[in-house]
């Protein structure tokens, strides 16, 4: 069964180092799931528990969500192996995502934390160039994260920049339940 079309697919990037990134891209995928259109997010190097994932599950089968190497500590802090690892399972994800890009499933294709894929050198910015190239016309796609390179915020249609004025960490209070995770 063929999906419902976009009228236009555009580029999102959300980036910047405040809080809201993510959020912003989930938002995005509420009002599109909502309005009967197919989402799918994307996570990289995300591991935790967060109580997004389960209003993701409560919106299914609209709203789909999948991880590829999930982690619970900073890239950086990993073994040699464990990051080779990483960069294999990365690698694989992207190549799903490309499959994802090139069928009819979804109208929404959201990339969260590829920036820091890329930040991290797990994939390089021709990865994501090429990938972009393969977006379908009718094909909404988001990319999330920090430090978000000049190479593809010129090809996107919409760049947000979160920026930090103030943040409760700087007083030593953690991601809370319900709020940051």
């Amino acid at each position: 069964m063929a999906i419902k079309k976009l009228e236009k697919g555009l580029i999102h990037i959300y980036t910047g180092d405040g809080k809201g990134k993510t959020t912003a891209a989930i938002g995005q995928g509420t009002r599109t799931a909502g309005g009967g259109y197919k989402v799918l997010m994307v996570q990289f190097l995300k591991g935790d528990d967060t109580g997004e994932l389960h209003s993701i599950e409560r919106m299914a089968p609209n709203f789909k969500l999948i991880r590829y190497a999930p982690l619970n500590s900073f890239y950086k802090f990993l073994k040699e192996e464990e990051k080779e690892a990483v960069k294999r399972e990365v690698q694989q994800g992207l190549q799903e995502v490309i499959s994802y890009l090139e069928g009819d499933e979804f109208n929404l294709i959201i990339l969260d934390e590829i920036m820091a894929v890329l930040f991290n050198e797990i994939l390089s910015v021709e990865d994501i160039i090429k990938l972009i190239e393969k977006k379908p016309p009718l094909v909404e796609l988001i990319l999330t994260g920090r430090n978000a390179p000049k190479e593809l915020m010129d090809l996107a249609d919409y760049v947000t920049e979160m920026k930090m004025i103030k943040h409760p960490f700087e007083k030593g209070i953690y991601a809370r339940k319900g709020i940051e995770s």
